[in-house]
């Protein structure tokens, strides 16, 4: 019950965050969730004996989500040139470069103060990943925001994720009987992989055979801005074989995400990553999925999956 019922009161703000919240206060509240989640991730650190350089993480997330939102607000404008979201994302990619170059020589630094000394490469390499595993990760939230139709891509993406997850939890729990993977999680089994799979692409063919109803809808309600495409011809419906690829990888990507984090939880000996969300445990229990599919799914967005929102 209690899952359920913290479902019902996030969903719709997730939704309501991703359509309404101006772009600085999405990037905000998606630094805020990142936090959270490296908080959860060093905790997990320091129950496998590690001593994670806590301050250093969250200041190189600091960094991180700030020059991101540097650029997408204030640059363009600056220069008086029209940027696409694609030059922001490369921009952002561009600049990160010294953070992710430079972060590691420093952790290393800071390791020569570590006794005994044996530690100091690992605490420094784990201490490091919060900024790939969770930071550039997140951080793709609001690059996809700064586009008009990139809140509804989002969206896509999200529905595909979580419906992949409910219905390898249902089938699972039902018939499930092969184990997938038993030294990382137990109660994960093929049928139920099988069936997230298979959950994905149905609900993929749905959202993108539907995708304008679905924009009409959201600007009923006020969710999604009004075309400004009107009297321009409509783009063709993304093939089938494209969104049942899409669908596959994104779900693929979401179980191999839930998959590391809880071999990150049982090397800890830890059943959730915290306790914040009742039902669901923590945070990162919460967007492990996420983590993965961000990634793939900015792939085929850059590839051209885009071109199939461009006329909504």
């Amino acid at each position: 019950m209690k899952r359920v019922l913290t479902a019902v009161v996030l969903l719709p703000l997730v939704v309501l965050a991703l359509f309404k919240a101006p772009l600085w206060l999405f990037t905000l509240l998606v630094f805020g969730v990142a936090v959270l989640a490296a908080r959860e991730y060093f905790g997990i650190l320091k129950a496998q004996g590690y001593k994670p350089f806590q301050l250093l993480g969250y200041l190189s997330l600091v960094l991180l989500f700030g020059m991101c939102y540097l650029v997408m607000s204030f640059w363009s404008p600056l220069l008086e040139l029209k940027f696409s979201a694609d030059d922001v994302a490369g921009m952002t990619g561009i600049g990160a470069l010294p953070l992710f170059a430079g972060l590691p020589l420093v952790l290393l630094l800071l390791g020569l103060n570590r006794d005994p000394l044996s530690k100091a490469l690992p605490d420094a390499a784990t201490s490091y990943m919060v900024l790939p595993y969770i930071g550039f990760t997140l951080l793709l939230l609001p690059v996809f925001r700064a586009r008009r139709v990139g809140a509804l891509f989002v969206l896509f993406l999200m529905l595909l994720v979580w419906c992949g997850d409910i219905a390898a939890y249902y089938v699972g729990r039902a018939i499930g009987k092969h184990k997938l993977a038993p030294r990382v999680s137990p109660g994960k089994s093929w049928e139920g992989a099988i069936a997230s799979v298979l959950g994905a692409v149905i609900v993929g063919l749905l959202l993108f055979h539907f995708v304008i109803p679905i924009a009409n809808a959201l600007r009923a309600v006020h969710l999604f801005a009004p075309s400004n495409l009107a009297g321009e011809p409509m783009i063709a419906t993304a093939p089938i074989w494209l969104v049942v690829l899409f669908a596959i990888c994104i779900n693929v990507a979401a179980q191999l995400g839930d998959l590391v984090e809880s071999a990150l939880k049982r090397g800890a000996g830890v059943k959730d990553s915290g306790t914040l969300l009742p039902g669901h445990g923590g945070v990162l229990d919460r967007i492990d999925a996420l983590l993965f599919a961000l990634p793939i799914g900015m792939i085929f967005y850059l590839a051209g999956m885009s071109n199939y929102f461009a006329a909504i």
